[in-house]
C-alpha cells in the first residue's frame, strides 16, 4: 500500500500557552463527539494548571443529539453555547480545536491572541501557534499526543479517557476507519468506562437520520464495468455514512462503494470494498489527494475534504461528478501484476547490486518471550507474526517492515553484533511497536533486532514505473503492493517471480547500478 508523507505543521507544545492566564477554547459550530472530546482535554489540562479556562461553541444550532447531550452530562464537560459571539473580544487566548480559525465550520470570535488545534488540512493561516496532523484519525488523538508530551496523566482521568475514546471512536466511524498507529495507541492506553461508551454508541441515530439513509440508498450511481457505486446523502452524523455504504456492499454486483455528504467546511465520505484488488483505505487516500485525508482499513475506509480546497482545485465540477470521476480514474490507472502468475520482463530493467551498508533485521523466533503470536504495529497497519516460524524481516530506515523467509535472508544477509545506530530511526514517522502477548504491553521493535550486512551476492532487478502498478507478492496473494509513476518495480535476481515495489529513493539509497 502507497504511504506518502502526510502534511504536518510545526509541533506546536502545550508548554508554549502556559504563558497565558485567560484561555478560552472552542470547538466548531454544531461540535461533534470528537471536537467536544478534544476541548474537554484541553479544559482539563489547563484547569489543572491553575488557568482560568471555559469550553464553548457558537454557531445556529445548540447541541441536542442525544449522544452528545448525553456525553457532556454523564462525563461532566462544562461546554457552553456562546448564543452572541460578536459582543465582546475574548481576553487571553482563543484555541480553536478540530477547526481552524477562520474556516467555514466556525464561527468567528474576536480574540486578542489565537491558537489552532486541528487534524484536519491547512485551510486558514491564521496564527504561528498552529498543530495540524491530517493523518490522524481524530482531534481527540492530537490532543492526547500533547498531552503526553507533557507528562499529564490521562490515564487518572476516567471521564477524560472516555471522552477521548469516544471521540476517536465516532470520528472513524466505530474505529472501521482506524489506520494511523497512533491513533491505535491511544485507543490502548486509555482508562475508560465501557458502559457509558456502549450508552452513547446505542443513542446515536435518530429516526431522521435513518430516513435519511433509505432515501439515500434509492439515488445510487452504479458504474457497470467496474462495479463500484457513489452515493450522495443529505447532510447526517458520519457513522450513518457508514450505515448506508455497509447496506450497499451488500448489493449484488456492487464490489466498492463511496458515500457522501457535505458540511459547512467540506465533504465527509465513507469507503467501503470487498476485493482484494481494491484496499478501501488506499481508496480513500486516492479520493481526498491534494483536498484532504483519508485512511482505514483493508475493507472499511474513510475520510474528509476540505470545501476551500476543493473549490480552489475543481471550481466548476459537482461534487458528484467529482467522485464518479476520481472512482473511474483510479480503477483506469493501476494495472494488477499477479507475482505467482509472471515474471519481471529482465529485458526492460536494469540491474542494481544492495550497498554494503547494514540495515537492521528482525528473527521471528526472538520475539518468542512475548508469545507463539504477536502484533507489530507499523505506520502501514498492524501485522501478525507467528513466532514458531523460521522466518525474518527487514526493517528499513522509513519504517517499513519486508518479511524474508529464512533461506532467502541467509542467501541475502549475514546477521553482524554492530549495534543498531542512533541515528537510524531519525526518519521514521512511526517507529514500530511490538504487543506482549501475555499483559498486552507495547514495546518498541528496535530493542529486539540486529543489524545485517547485505552479501555480494544480492542483486536485483528494477523498472522505473511509468504508471501506476499494483503487484500481489508471491509471499503474500490476499495484498499488494502500490506503485506509482517514478517508483520502481524490482525483482530478486535469483527469483523473478519474487516482485515487489520500491519508491525511487529507497532503491538510489539502497542499490547501486551495475554496468
Amino acid at each position: 500500500m502507497d504511504r506518502r508523507g502526510a502534511e504536518k505543521s510545526r509541533e506546536m507544545m502545550l508548554e508554549e500557552l502556559l504563558g497565558y492566564d485567560r484561555i478560552t477554547i472552542q470547538c466548531h459550530d454544531n461540535p461533534d463527539a470528537d471536537a467536544i472530546a478534544s476541548g474537554f482535554g484541553l479544559y482539563c489540562f489547563f484547569r489543572d494548571q491553575g488557568k482560568d479556562v471555559r469550553l464553548l461553541y457558537a454557531g445556529k444550532n445548540k447541541v441536542r443529539k442525544a449522544n452528545l447531550t448525553l456525553m457532556v452530562e454523564k462525563l461532566g464537560i462544562p461546554l457552553k453555547y456562546l448564543a452572541h459571539p460578536g459582543e465582546e473580544p475574548v481576553d487571553g487566548l482563543l484555541i480553536t480545536v478540530d477547526c481552524q480559525y477562520g474556516a467555514g465550520n466556525v464561527t468567528v470570535i474576536p480574540a486578542e491572541e489565537i491558537a489552532v488545534i486541528d487534524h484536519h488540512p491547512l485551510e486558514v493561516i491564521c496564527t504561528e501557534k498552529m498543530r495540524l496532523q491530517p493523518n490522524l484519525g481524530s482531534c481527540a488523538t492530537l490532543v492526547w499526543t500533547m498531552l503526553q508530551e507533557m507528562h499529564y496523566p490521562v490515564e487518572k482521568n476516567k471521564d477524560l479517557g472516555t471522552a477521548l475514546y469516544y471521540g476517536l471512536f465516532m470520528d472513524t466511524n466505530q474505529f472501521s476507519e482506524l489506520s494511523n498507529p497512533v491513533d491505535m495507541d491511544m485507543r490502548e492506553s486509555l482508562n475508560f468506562d465501557k458502559n457509558l461508551v456502549s450508552l452513547f454508541r446505542n443513542s446515536n441515530i435518530s429516526l431522521k437520520e435513518l430516513e435519511i439513509a433509505g432515501v439515500a440508498l434509492l439515488r445510487c450511481n452504479y458504474n457497470d464495468d467496474y462495479q463500484f457505486a457513489v452515493i450522495h446523502s443529505q447532510p447526517c452524523d458520519p457513522n450513518v455514512l457508514g450505515l448506508i455504504s455497509d447496506f450497499l456492499l451488500q448489493v449484488a454486483g456492487v464490489n466498492t462503494c463511496v458515500v457522501y455528504n457535505e458540511d459547512s467546511g467540506g465533504y465527509k465520505f465513507s469507503v467501503r470494498s470487498c476485493i482484494r484488488e481494491v484496499n478501501a483505505s488506499e481508496l480513500s487516500d486516492y479520493l481526498s489527494e491534494g483536498i484532504g485525508s483519508g485512511g482505514g482499513h483493508v475493507e472499511k475506509a474513510g475520510g474528509y475534504i476540505s470545501m476551500k480546497l476543493y473549490e480552489e482545485k475543481y471550481p466548476t465540477l459537482h461534487s458528484e461528478a467529482y467522485f464518479n470521476n476520481r472512482m473511474t480514474q483510479y480503477f483506469d490507472n493501476f494495472e494488477i501484476v499477479y507475482a505467482k502468475e509472471r515474471k519481471f520482463p529482465v529485458k526492460e530493467g536494469k540491474k542494481y547490486r544492495r550497498r554494503k551498508e547494514t540495515i537492521a533485521c528482525l528473527k521471528a523466533a526472538d520475539l518468542a518471550e512475548l508469545g507463539n503470536v504477536v502484533s507489530i504495529r507499523t505506520e502501514d497497519g498492524t501485522m501478525d507474526i507467528d513466532t514458531r516460524q523460521d522466518m525474518y524481516f527487514t526493517l528499513e530506515r522509513t519504517g517499513e517492515l519486508h518479511p524474508v523467509p529464512a533461506g532467502r535472508f541467509h542467501r541475502i544477509l549475514e546477521l553482524c553484533d554492530l549495534p543498531l545506530p542512533e541515528e537510524y530511526c531519525s526518519s521514521m514517522g512511526y517507529i514500530p511497536r511490538v504487543k506482549d502477548g501475555r499483559d498486552g504491553s507495547n514495546h518498541l521493535l528496535t530493542e529486539y533486532v540486529r543489524m545485517g550486512m547485505p552479501a555480494d551476492a544480492f542483486c536485483i532487478y528494477a523498472l522505473e514505473l511509468k504508471r501506476g502498478v499494483k503487484v500481489f507478492p508471491i509471499w503474500d496473494e490476499d495484498t499488494y503492493m502500490t506503485g506509482r509513476a517514478g517508483d520502481y518495480l524490482v525483482a530478486s535476481e535469483d527469483d523473478l517471480h519474487n516482485m515487489f515495489i520500491e519508491p525511487a529513493q529507497n532503491l538510489l539509497n539502497n542499490f547501486e547500478e551495475m554496468t
